[in-house]
């Protein structure tokens, strides 16, 4: 038995979503389409992150920040459990999409990384393939029955949607390795994003770029939001104030074990936190 992770749209989330204790970002007041509950993470015997609990709306952006070591990729990774793919690396606590716990015995782990994309912090187009076989890929590896302009459409529709297709509309054939950086990275969005996904994960998506990429995939991240939730691992305080609606400071204790220190708007956590640990980390004096 399996079960398939549907792509939750805003009037389909629970009513019943509340937000952290003590807590009222914009979430709450739209409904929940990500729940983590009590989620921990390990490394073979490395206890990676501890106990985070926190809720994500539709159709929103959701900063994480945090020095390096904290867990931010970890926590990522868990949310369409590429964690487990690491060797020994292992989860328990509940990630609900929707309804459904992508943590159930039942669940399959392939549908929930179809419905929850994700982007690295280095550009990696499939080298052997077209741009055009890039973004048709993910729907041909989960058996999508596609005619010829069923698949043209798809391309271009979604090349669109990372604001790209103008750039590489006669360009199509050719390999994605022959874009620039900031180009690959869209094209790593696009094919993100051909499978419909409810949730794209973002680990450091500009890290490697220069300003004007970096800029072009804010702008990016602000188109897409209308539709799909989006979480964005980054070190930079002033893109995660510009792009995210809310945002999650996390921070490792003596233990080396991440933790969540801190959830709420994003406006709200950067200018009157209610941990003096995030304002310590937001003005510069450690991280």
């Amino acid at each position: 038995m399996s079960i398939t992770v549907r792509n939750v749209t805003a009037k389909e989330t629970r009513p019943d979503a509340t937000a952290p204790q003590g807590e009222t970002p914009q979430s709450a007041s739209r409904g929940t389409l990500v729940r983590v509950e009590h989620l921990d993470a390990w490394y073979g015997a490395h206890h990676a992150i501890s106990g985070v609990t926190f809720d994500m709306a539709p159709a929103t952006v959701t900063a994480i920040i945090g020095p390096s070591g904290c867990g931010k990729s970890t926590l990522v990774r868990c949310l369409n459990r590429m964690h487990e793919v690491t060797p020994g690396a292992y989860a328990r606590g509940g990630v609900f999409i929707g309804d459904t716990d992508i943590y159930s015995p039942y669940a399959d782990a392939v549908a929930v990384r179809s419905m929850v994309g994700m982007v690295f912090q280095k550009p990696n187009p499939f080298p052997m393939m077209s741009l055009y076989d890039n973004v048709a890929a993910g729907p041909r590896l989960r058996g999508w029955k596609l005619s010829r302009r069923e698949a043209d459409e798809l391309v271009e529709r979604n090349l669109r949607r990372a604001a790209l297709w103008d750039e590489v509309k006669d360009k199509l054939h050719r390999s994605g390795g022959a874009l620039s950086g900031g180009q690959q990275q869209r094209l790593c969005i696009a094919r993100a994003l051909a499978t419909d996904p409810s949730v794209i994960l973002m680990d450091e998506p500009c890290s490697a770029l220069d300003p004007i990429a970096t800029y072009k995939i804010e702008e990016l991240i602000r188109e897409l939001a209308r539709d799909v939730t989006i979480v964005i691992v980054t070190h930079n305080m002033q893109q995660a104030s510009r792009v995210s609606e809310n945002t999650a400071f996390m921070l490792a204790g003596d233990d080396g074990v991440g933790r969540l220190v801190e959830f709420g708007p994003t406006e709200r956590v950067f200018t009157n936190p209610s941990d003096a640990r995030t304002e310590a980390y937001i003005t510069g004096r450690f991280g």
